[in-house]
């Protein structure tokens, strides 16, 4: 039988040499694909690592007037009540990732806005290396992302930002990422008759699909910066129809502006 010691010594080597990056194993375990973690993937739950500092003054400041939040399955079972009192007059809530997830709380956070009085909406957190933007919309809109003119239901959203699980534009080029968002912007029309809203950052925009200006016209921009005013603005939009602000307010984390009055939020809904 061998010593032990020396058997000790030779497992302590093969761990070391496992462990180098430049070695064929370190290399396989590199490119297997991430654990699949929704439960931590929100609107904006990417952008801290990858943006800093506060943003400079620019386009996009207007009037903003009416709080609200948007939630998903971390912040659980939401007290709808208070954050209505502390002035939160809407509310969207984290529908779906991909083509597998569902948000667990959907229900209660969804109903919940509605039943103590807010304008509420859903998003889809978009996976465009994973699946078609087609396939995406109808699942977006098969499990909670559609519409009804009831006067408090928001058109969805698309929340484009940094890939959760790899390389910042998901492994596409430009022009294929934009033939994916078109594709489902299509497909959510059609199944809503409702244009739907972007999420999106400036920086974000400008790195993975060239800065593109067309969908300004149509669909209205959500923008998140963490600072004093929503800074500048991708290309083709004038003007930001909400803004993130802040990712750790009171209650939950995610706090908005929309920028106008509840009035004109109102039409948003009736669209």
């Amino acid at each position: 039988m061998a010593p032990l010691v020396p058997l000790l010594s030779l497992l302590a080597l093969l761990l070391t040499l496992l462990a180098l990056p430049g070695t064929a194993a370190a290399a396989t375990a590199g490119s297997r694909q991430r654990p699949f973690h929704p439960e931590r993937d929100w609107m904006g739950s990417t952008v801290p690592a990858h943006e800093a500092g506060r943003p400079p003054a620019g386009a996009g400041e207007a009037i903003a007037t009416v709080e609200g939040v948007d939630v998903s399955s971390h912040n659980g079972n939401v007290p709808w009540s208070t954050l209505w009192n502390k002035g939160a007059r809407f509310a969207y809530v984290k529908a779906t990732e991909g083509t597998s997830y569902r948000n667990p709380s959907f229900s209660q956070q969804y109903n919940g806005s509605y039943d103590a009085g807010m304008i509420r909406g859903a998003y889809h957190f978009a996976l465009p290396s994973n699946s078609g933007g087609a396939d995406q919309a109808d699942y977006f809109v098969d499990h909670g992302g559609g519409w009804s003119d009831d006067g408090r239901t928001l058109p969805g959203v698309l929340d484009m930002e940094y890939n959760p699980y790899g390389s910042t534009c998901y492994g596409m080029s430009a022009d294929a990422l934009l033939d994916w968002v078109a594709d489902f912007l299509s497909v959510y029309r059609h199944r809503t008759g409702r244009d739907a809203v972007i999420y999106t950052t400036t920086a974000w925009w400008k790195k993975c699909t060239g800065n593109y200006g067309r969908f300004g016209s149509d669909h209205p921009l959500w923008v998140p910066r963490y600072g004093s005013s929503a800074g500048e603005l991708p290309n083709g939009w004038d003007f930001h129809t909400f803004w993130q602000y802040t990712e750790t307010g009171s209650t939950v984390g995610d706090h908005n502006l929309f920028n106008g009055s509840l009035s004109r939020l109102k039409s948003l809904a009736y669209g």
